[in-house]
């Protein structure tokens, strides 16, 4: 299927509390399952363009939107009043796109801090979705935080919830591309704020989530790069280990060396991209 016979659409769609949240779709003639994108903290999900088009080449239906406080969609930049609220929106969406596609597998992808959402809301809630992937989920906290920063971070968040920080991120722990980091430098729809809010309640969720790993009750593909510096590897090895391997056949993990956070965007994509299918592929001939 060429390039030719996906149909790019941008919309918006309305999110819970009201939220109006910016929707990229890739849609092919006669697309045979649905991939929900979830980007990470501080882009968009215009970022996933070449991903998009891969598996939308293949018969998937791609939907990718900005978070709130993200990309195109309103609100202070990296502000939620409630980490919750992210899952809330994504649950919207995957309503959405069932109502659109009805009876067609659906594949839930989460990035970074999309990785996290994915996963709280397979966790907690249990999603109309049929397949987990996570790719450099922020699944652990960072070594840096001691105690002493996590109390600072609870008080400011209820004292001050909308006070902007920046949250430091090192863009060369992207990728070994240099042009995938060019690119994200001069993006204006990239930022690297976020709020005290938002800050303690991505904490708050990743704590939440430990031993969790055992509700979920698809497959689930966990992939990251050894060599992230911005969410460890061990955060993945550690909630792929909780999964209940003896329920819920399939499952896999894939940690690939050298590769840094945004393994999507490595010189070797496209051999992620492929295990990714393959995998999908393998699941739907498992059932």
């Amino acid at each position: 299927m060429g390039s030719e016979n996906i149909g790019r659409k941008e919309s918006y769609f309305e999110a819970a509390g009201g939220r109006r949240l910016f929707l990229h779709s890739w849609l092919p003639d006669a697309p045979a399952r649905v991939l929900i994108l979830v980007h990470g903290f501080g882009e968009h999900g215009g970022r996933y363009l070449e991903l998009a088009h891969w598996f939308a080449e293949r018969a998937f239906a791609v939907y990718a939107y900005d978070q709130a406080g993200h990309g195109r969609s309103p609100g202070p930049r990296g502000h939620v009043d409630r980490f919750g609220d992210l899952l809330d929106d994504l649950e919207t969406l995957i309503d959405l796109v069932s109502r659109t596609h009805p009876g067609l597998e659906r594949v839930l992808l989460g990035h970074s801090m999309g990785g996290l959402v994915v996963a709280a809301l397979v966790c907690e809630r249990e999603p109309s979705v049929d397949l987990l992937i996570t790719s450099g989920a922020a699944l652990t906290l960072s070594p840096d935080l001691s105690s002493g920063k996590l109390l600072l971070a609870r008080i400011l968040s209820r004292l001050l919830p909308r006070l902007s920080m920046n949250a430091g991120l090192d863009s060369e722990g992207l990728s070994r591309d240099p042009e995938v980091v060019r690119r994200y430098l001069a993006d204006p729809l990239v930022h690297g704020s976020m709020s005290a809010a938002a800050g303690a309640g991505m904490m708050h969720q990743i704590q939440a989530l430990k031993g969790a790993a055992a509700r979920v009750s698809i497959p689930a593909l966990i992939l990251h790069g050894e060599a992230d510096p911005l969410c460890l590897a061990s955060g993945s090895r550690n909630f792929y280990a909780g999964l209940p391997h003896e329920t819920v056949a399939g499952s896999a993990l894939r940690i690939y060396p050298n590769l840094r956070h945004e393994i999507f965007n490595e010189p070797e994509r496209e051999e992620i991209y492929a295990d990714v299918l393959d995998w999908v592929l393998r699941m739907k001939a498992m059932q």
